[in-house]
């Protein structure tokens, strides 16, 4: 019987053992891991709100419930009525969208790379963290590598012949070249705005002097991190890690081409889509220029096309996202009643320029 004890002693004399080995090996791990984190003392509160933020947008907001506008009267729009032209351009791919969707990847080949996405996503955040860095891979999640590549595509299109007239008639106005006034707007998220950094990175090159008007009303539609803007109001947006490797370029437009002035920081939690899209409505109308060219995300678009198409419509954008980088056009038709905007989109004006759904 004392033989057979030792026996059954001895795995847990070896656990303890290994236990106590990688307890004295995590202490220093641990220990630096403090100190970083109060060196760097401010960055550790920005992480903290971060999480905050997170669990009460998480369990509180109600982004996604709004009703959904009735039909308007469309004698309304025979008295009078304005009409606007309107480019939405889908971001790239998000570092989020790399680790919790499949995106362009089989389902079988997102199930076998998810935990080791997951695991570099965790140990990329835990290191912006250490480091100070005003950084996250999940909080206004930026474009993952894939991303940069996508509107890197998007922009070499825009650089080649168009092959039909009406696909030159848009691509002049996308790059800035046409006799239609054009302007340059993008949501308040990281990935919409270096999308239209990249993707227009010549029109902005060509014309120092050009702005990329930052407006929050475009913030996507969700309760998920990766939708709560990082940067602050009326501040510069800070470049991802990523694009300072991959596309340094896109530091001078974030620093010296971005109109913060409508910035007014993250969604609040009393917001939510269909109070934003109205915003957009409103905001797109005080400008002169004839074209907005928007950088946003494909929960949004979708949202908007299903909000303002008639409900007889039966158009594939309110049931399919654009597709990553992809740019369609449309118009969108206001009149006023009782002192207010009232809005359609003209079906038949929807167009795909580029990617499509």
């Amino acid at each position: 019987m004392a033989v057979l004890g030792v026996i059954m002693a001895v795995p847990a004399l070896i656990s303890f053992y290994v236990l106590w080995v990688i307890s004295m090996l995590l202490r220093p791990v641990f220990v630096i891991s403090v100190g970083l984190l109060l060196w760097n003392f401010p960055s550790t509160v920005l992480k903290f709100k971060q999480v905050v933020n997170t669990a009460a947008y998480m369990f509180l907001t109600n982004d996604k419930k709004y009703k959904k506008l009735p039909d308007p009267n469309m004698d309304d729009f025979k008295v009078k009525h304005e009409r606007k032209t309107i480019i939405f351009v889908r971001h790239g791919e998000s570092c989020w969208n790399d680790t919790f969707n499949a995106g362009e990847r089989s389902k079988l080949d997102f199930l076998k790379g998810f935990l080791p996405g997951l695991l570099l996503a965790s140990l990329t955040e835990i290191y912006l963290a250490l480091t100070g860095r005003v950084d996250s891979w999940f909080y206004d999640s930026p474009l993952s590598e894939y991303g940069v590549s996508q509107i890197t595509r998007l922009a070499e299109f825009l650089k080649r012949p168009p092959t039909t007239p009406e696909e030159k008639k848009y691509i002049d106005i996308l790059n800035g070249t046409s006799s239609t006034s054009s302007v340059l707007i993008s949501s308040n998220l990281r990935r919409a705005i270096s999308t239209i950094c990249i993707g227009f990175r010549s029109r902005l090159t060509s014309s120092p002097s050009s702005k990329i008007i930052i407006h929050p009303s475009l913030q996507e539609i969700s309760r998920n991190p990766d939708t709560l803007s990082i940067t602050p109001p009326q501040t510069l947006v800070e470049p991802s890690w990523i694009e300072k490797r991959l596309y340094p370029n896109v530091v001078h437009s974030l620093q010296n081409q971005c109109d913060m002035t409508f910035h007014t920081g993250n969604k609040p939690l009393t917001s939510n889509g269909g109070l934003r899209m109205s915003e957009f409505c409103d905001f797109a109308f005080t400008l002169n220029e004839d074209v907005l060219i928007c950088g946003g995300h494909s929960l949004w678009f979708r949202s908007y096309f299903r909000q303002y198409l008639p409900s007889s419509s039966k158009h594939v954008a309110k049931v399919k996202k654009m597709v990553n980088g992809g740019c369609v056009k449309f118009e969108v038709l206001r009149a006023v009643k009782g002192g207010k905007g009232v809005y359609v989109i003209d079906e038949e004006s929807i167009r795909v320029v580029y990617g499509g759904f």
